[in-house]
């Protein structure tokens, strides 16, 4: 998601990236500003995993030993609602203190944890089946180095703040570290009763287990010291608490179903792993991008993530908008890459950020994510119907559109084009962010300004939206220029981004305007836009689904036959699925439905691969039969706009459209998923009502039954 260039110039150098030591089996639980990874035992053993709050590592070890060994592992999962991990292991051979050693597999060890309240919950639980009495060394071994999420993702800083030596009491261990920026920063390890042996780096006790008698012990880490010890009360209570506030953030907005179970598992699973990336903000919820490097609020994940859900819960996308008006830019700042009205693309909390040797405390170097919060903002009007939010947003949607003119009007063309405006920020700025992204047939690296494709679809529907908005407040003339500038823009890109010879849209213009002639999944966004005339649509449709886009899993970035095409690069030919599902609802405006039913059983297929949930991205090698998806290394898991991945391929599947104002749901030309017969829509708000909708397949159609709660709703039928 970050391209973070080597500047020898800047106060930190970039080396190689700490990679998770085995990536598909690590497992994240978060809470608000907390987040944890770690492996199947449970354990915090090295790399990118961690107790992380705020972006800084406030546990970077933690290891249980049974016997000076690591217990034998029988399983590691999260459950369904991502709020508990659970691991079960057994013993070992068994050194005892004296005497012969202990036979191995006699004793079950069960390690469950959970995040609430930013502090880590952990019991662990010991029964013995040995047919004598048997005592065993249990072990904690511990660290906190107190590193910022750029210093684990590879930044090589030339100083460090003050790591004290840790304070050592009879039930807890204190880390303390003084940051440069001057915080003081801690965590605290804390014990239900005292270990025999305690120092700043190891907890160890010894557990005495008569037959089939079962022993518990309570851990509590957090970044400060609690009132109480650790305790199966304070377990219990905290557990109570976060299950429900999970229940609660799952249960927004209307309920989906399917007569499959495992498609039915793939929907739940990715509602619990967007309510786990939610997290409550003043301005509302607000979805954290992803786990472990990006769980912070960026600018472009959560509009586009809340645009995903946005038919069957508009609340995400009042939370998003409201909090991205209130930190809308003020001021011009090259070292943030920021104007006024530019909507913000990323914050962060961290030493590192505070003290300016990254640019992202808060960054605006997006050159899409403030076209897109406009459209966005005329999305939700649509669905909504609420107005009166539009207001309060007005004056933050006149400045993100003046913004936007203030580009075009730069541009030789019209066009929204970006350049970094000092070395330490984003070479490309569009999604696809890393350095070698953007490139000419040829190879080269464009000199800027660069107007990316994509990009310019997203300012046509923010003028779009403009449009509408003024019209709708009585201003028929800025109505009247909003719908010019649309049209002209839209001609631009016909006229200069379109390669006929390929049926297809280069992916940018560069600085000279000179077409980058290369064949990226960009389009695919272009579609969802509106902007391509329906002909032009159709031929990318067809090259969109040709074996070099379309690997069988999914969409990928890059064609086969494009130079730097890269199945394991991020964004030269990886699948992405929110790529491909943005792409998808695209398609289905132009009337595609059995290219949509295709993309959503690709995906669908990888889900089932990989534990009911998609990942941030995977790699694009062609499918195999026999054969899983191949795992990109550092991909994050789970990723707020993959887990909503699915919410918008179902409503590219069903042709679903929602006008609250009027209260009309408009569904065209409906299909349903491979393998799926029957889909519940239950408690789909509309206006002042709502309406439940089932989908049937009945033959070679799919038939609808509607049952509505409320004044004037309608359904209508295209």
């Amino acid at each position: 998601m970050n391209d973070l260039a080597p500047n020898p110039a800047a106060p930190v150098e970039w080396g190689d990236i700490e990679e998770p030591r085995v990536p598909q089996r690590l497992y994240a639980l978060k809470d608000r500003d907390t987040f944890m990874v770690a492996d199947s035992h449970g354990d915090i053993a090295g790399a990118a995993d961690g107790l992380f709050h705020d972006d800084t590592r406030i546990l970077s070890r933690w290891e249980l030993t049974l016997g000076d060994r690591s217990p034998t592992l029988l399983s590691g999962a999260i459950s369904q609602d991502n709020v508990y991990f659970t691991s079960r292991g057994l013993n070992r051979a068994i050194p005892a203190p004296a005497g012969p050693i202990g036979p191995p597999g006699v004793v079950h060890l069960e390690r469950k944890r959970f995040l609430w309240d930013e502090r880590l919950y952990e019991r662990i639980r010991l029964t013995s089946y040995n047919r004598e009495p048997i005592t065993l060394p249990l072990a904690f071994r511990y660290a906190a180095d107190f590193r910022d999420m750029f210093e684990v993702r590879g930044a090589q800083r030339r100083a460090r703040g003050r790591l004290a030596t840790p304070k050592v009491t009879d039930h807890a261990v204190r880390f303390q570290y003084e940051g440069l920026d001057g915080v003081a920063r801690q965590s605290v390890v804390a014990f239900s009763e005292p270990p025999p042996q305690i120092d700043g780096g190891q907890a160890a006790f010894l557990v005495s287990l008569a037959t089939d008698e079962c022993r518990e012990l309570y851990i509590e880490v957090g970044a400060a010291p609690a009132a109480e010890l650790p305790s199966r009360a304070r377990f219990r209570a905290a557990a109570a608490r976060a299950r429900f506030a999970m229940r609660e953030r799952r249960r927004q907005g209307a309920r989906l179903s399917t007569n499959g179970r495992l498609f039915n598992a793939w929907i739940d699973k990715s509602r619990s792993d967007l309510a786990l990336l939610t997290t409550p903000l003043k301005t509302g919820p607000y979805p954290y991008a992803g786990i472990p490097w990006f769980s912070t609020a960026f600018g472009r994940d959560g509009i586009l993530t809340a645009w995903q859900i946005l038919w069957c819960d508009p609340t995400l996308a009042k939370g998003v908008l409201t909090y991205l008006a209130e930190w809308q830019a003020q001021e011009t700042s090259a070292f943030a890459d920021s104007e006024p009205g530019k909507i913000m693309h990323e914050t962060r909390r961290g030493e590192m950020a505070a003290l300016g040797e990254v640019p992202f405390g808060r960054y605006y170097g997006g050159v899409d994510t403030t076209p897109l919060f406009v459209a966005l903002a005329g999305a939700y009007a649509e669905r909504t119907g609420d107005y009166a939010q539009i207001d309060l947003w007005w004056p933050a949607l006149e400045r993100a559109a003046g913004w936007i003119t203030m580009m075009a009007d730069r541009h030789p063309l019209g066009l929204i084009a970006y350049a970094r405006a000092m070395d330490g920020g984003l070479t490309n700025q569009g999604w696809k962010d890393s350095g070698d992204s953007i490139f000419h047939a040829d190879g080269r690296f464009p000199e800027g300004p660069v107007a990316l494709v994509e990009v310019q679809g997203y300012a046509y529907a923010a003028y779009r939206t403009m449009a509408a908005l003024t019209a709708r407040r009585g201003d028929a003339d800025a109505a009247e220029q909003w719908s010019r500038r649309a049209a002209a823009l839209r001609g631009v890109v016909e006229a200069r981004f379109w390669m006929e010879d390929e049926g297809f849209y280069g992916i940018a213009l560069d600085g000279q305007n000179e077409l980058c002639r290369v064949e990226g999944s960009n389009p695919g966004h272009l579609l969802f836009t509106g902007l391509p005339h329906a002909d032009r649509a159709e031929r990318v449709a067809r090259r969109l689904f040709s074996s070099g886009f379309f690997s069988g899993w999914g969409l990928r970035t890059l064609a086969t036959d494009q130079p730097r095409f890269n199945p394991m690069s991020y964004h030269n030919g990886s699948v992405w699925p929110h790529d491909t599902a943005v792409a998808a609802l695209g398609l289905s405006y132009y009337g595609e439905r059995d290219g949509v039913v295709k993309l959503t059983a690709a995906l669908f297929e990888v889900a089932t691969q990989l534990d009911m949930r998609l990942p941030e991205l995977f790699c694009g090698f062609p499918r195999a039969a026999g054969e899983a998806p191949v795992a990109y290394p550092v991909a994050c898991l789970p990723q707020a706009w993959a887990a909503g991945a699915v919410f918008m391929l179902l409503q590219a599947c069903l042709g679903l459209s929602i006008v609250g104002e009027t209260a009309e749901v408009e569904i065209r030309n409906p299909a349903l998923p491979v393998g799926i017969d029957r889909l519940s829509v239950i408690g789909l708000e509309v206006g002042d009502g709502a309406i439940d909708l089932v989908f049937e397949r009945q033959g070679s159609r799919v038939a609808v039954h509607s049952n509505s709660r409320g004044p004037r709703l309608r359904v209508r039928y295209g």
